[in-house]
């Protein structure tokens, strides 16, 4: 018998898109969030679903939304801040868990953290499991199969197609990116997580014929596919989404590393983000978003650096594919469609030939 599926957060901007998303993959997913009246609004829109009336403030009421065997599928940002009631609730019932995060820090705990206890309680927690970061993933484990054994380093570009815009972004986003900029971010190297400064490296890629520069970026690809590549030495991500102000980016890392060390300064930014910063604002048009699209490029290297298999994957607007890829993985784990349980990947978590299938469902497929 198929799990629940409880959406999180499911007026907020995602939340909505991961809803519309279920219901057109033909599910009925319970809709949960902090405003009743919102909520049966939006229940009545879809088709006259159940709603919940959950907050982080008050984590019994996160707790009763799921038991075991359902789905929890979480919106809810910024996750450093409010993401862990869900997960304990998740874990406590015994349930699965799928959220929208892209921030590193979060996506650490989750792994190194969550992982254990997840795994004990028959929980499979997928984590970043929208377009942060799951197209990487995607082409990243391509790349490497393509590769074969030779292969012992991994890096993978994301970028955006179309004119971005003040609008290009939602409020959840704009929250979650100012926290990630004052926090200590990570990547796999020599065959270990390791710390670094954000944006801390730049490099280029080529996209549409001519070289476009990136900025490093800690994310669940440093934790994903070393599981599915077991001789792989490095995994590198780079945000291709600045365009000129990509060296503007590393420059201010430099600066912003050395102010945090002073004594309270990254508490005291974490704390203006919450104040000046707020994640429940909206966020691109559907008019906007079906102009605009993505790019993302993974090259599998050997032990000299040398190239043995490149992949692209393109398609849809990173919100639009959030929405549906999300749906895509709450539906598959309600069925029984995990491989695993604890903290896990796309495709350590679903295999990879479903996950493509799932990703292509979504909106981005690998392309020539």
């Amino acid at each position: 018998m198929a799990g629940r599926i409880v959406v999180f957060g499911a007026t907020g901007y995602t939340g909505r898109l991961v809803s519309e998303a279920l219901v057109q993959r033909g599910q009925r997913p319970t809709l949960a969030g902090r405003d009743a009246g919102r909520l049966a609004a939006l229940a009545e829109e879809l088709g006259g679903l159940d709603t919940a009336v959950a907050d982080v403030a008050r984590p019994e009421s996160v707790a009763a939304l799921v038991e075991r065997g359902d789905v929890l599928a979480t919106t809810v940002g910024p996750f450093a801040r409010w993401g862990d009631t869900a997960l304990d609730a998740a874990i406590g019932a015994g349930a699965h868990y799928v959220d929208s995060t892209g921030e590193p820090s979060f996506i650490r705990r989750v792994f190194e953290q969550f992982g254990p206890p997840a795994r004990q309680a028959g929980s499979g927690l997928l984590t970043a499991m929208g377009y942060d970061w799951a197209p990487g993933n995607l082409a990243g484990a391509l790349a490497l199969r393509d590769a074969g054994d030779a292969a012992t380093a991994v890096r993978i570009g994301y970028f955006f197609r179309g004119k971005a815009g003040s609008d290009s972004a939602s409020g959840g986003t704009k929250a979650s990116a100012m926290g990630v900029f004052l926090d200590p971010q990570y990547r796999w190297h020599g065959g270990a997580i390791v710390d670094e400064r954000s944006s801390s490296r730049v490099r280029s890629f080529q996209v549409g014929g001519r070289p476009r520069p990136a900025v490093s970026s800690g994310s669940s690809e440093a934790f994903a596919l070393p599981r599915v590549h077991p001789g792989l030495r490095d995994v590198d991500v780079y945000l291709g989404w600045f365009g000129g102000a990509t060296k503007t980016m590393a420059f201010a890392s430099r600066a912003m590393s050395a102010l945090l060390r002073v004594p309270g300064a990254r508490s005291a930014g974490h704390a203006a983000v919450s104040r000046f910063v707020k994640g429940s604002t909206g966020g691109p048009s559907a008019e906007y978003r079906e102009s605009t699209g993505s790019e993302i490029v993974a090259e599998a290297l050997d032990a000299s650096g040398a190239v043995l298999a490149e992949v692209r994957v393109e398609g849809v607007n990173a919100y639009t594919f959030t929405g549906e890829m999300i749906a895509w993985a709450a539906e598959s784990a309600a069925v029984g469609g995990l491989q695993g349980t604890g903290a896990l990947g796309p495709v350590d978590g679903f295999g990879l030939e479903p996950f493509e299938q799932g990703a292509a469902e979504a909106g981005i497929r690998r392309v020539p």
